[in-house]
């Protein structure tokens, strides 16, 4: 019975010391930051290219 709980409690101790989980977690937070910044980006972008040609429209016409 001692062996059985020598046995466990190692196997504990050695899931807790272990980090190779880690790096998955700290790449997925990357690339979440990465697409956070790329949609409000775009956001941005669409925004000015939309206030682009809303002035190319308003141009044309009273010109026209």
């Amino acid at each position: 019975m001692n062996a059985l709980s020598v046995n466990l409690y190692l196997f504990v101790r050695n899931l807790l010391i272990r980090q190779e989980g880690q790096d998955l977690v700290e790449y997925a937070l990357v690339v979440a930051l990465i697409a956070f910044g790329a949609i409000t980006g775009m956001g941005f972008l669409a925004t000015g290219i939309n206030n682009a040609f809303s002035g190319i429209s308003t141009t044309l016409t009273t010109n026209v």
